[in-house]
């Protein structure tokens, strides 16, 4: 008798469950959601840009450890969705992360960041969907202009305006990211430097 009450009981929980996963597809909620959990993102989560992985001319990582996908996406001829997680960066100032999926429709989930940088590390100065700026301008309002399939990241042939910033200035900040052990700059890259410098002297608010 006690057997059949334990089959009895199990049976009992076992269309417990079964109906509540049922009534959570029915109302649209997965009945064992996988980490749908917003990222944690502070200054810490930033460190010297070229211990990220490197496609073409810019770094990458993902936050949430799928990189991965992250590189699939970033390497596909024809573009994609880059999963959450993902966090890009063309100078070691500036990233943009992809938050959780509904955190921004507007910016495609996007987050911008402006990030301090020094060899104590990273301060994040500023940090937003839409309204985030640098010198030349909203972040958000540059890669918007990247077509769909791209998915609002910006380079030749995407449908974003051409940046200030050349690959040479680019390629010097990222080679003296202080956060990094650095060797001596390079003649090279310290004129690349001063050309930027001025470039922002002149475009600064008077």
């Amino acid at each position: 008798m006690k057997t059949a009450a334990m089959i009895i009981s199990t049976l009992a929980v076992a269309l417990l469950v079964s109906a509540s996963v049922v009534a959570q597809q029915m109302a649209g909620t997965p009945a064992s959601p996988e980490a749908a959990t917003p990222l944690q993102i502070d200054a810490k989560s930033f460190g010297c840009i070229r211990d990220m992985k490197q496609v073409r001319h810019f770094y990458l990582d993902n936050f949430a450890g799928n990189v991965d996908a992250t590189l699939a996406v970033a390497k596909s001829a024809t573009g994609g969705t880059y999963p959450p997680g993902t966090v890009i960066q063309l100078v070691p100032q500036e990233a943009m992360v992809k938050r959780e999926k509904g955190a921004s429709p507007e910016t495609h989930d996007w987050e911008f960041f402006a990030l301090k940088i020094s060899s104590d590390g990273t301060e994040i100065d500023k940090r937003g969907f839409s309204d985030v700026a640098n010198f030349s301008g909203k972040c958000f309002s540059c890669h918007e202009q990247a077509s769909a399939q791209w998915d609002l990241v910006c380079e030749t042939g995407h449908g974003c305006a051409p940046i200030p910033i050349t690959r040479k200035m680019s390629g010097a900040l990222q080679r003296t990211d202080p956060r990094c052990k650095n060797e001596s700059v390079s003649p090279e890259d310290a004129e690349a430097l001063k050309q930027l410098n001025d470039l922002m002297s002149q475009q600064a608010p008077r």
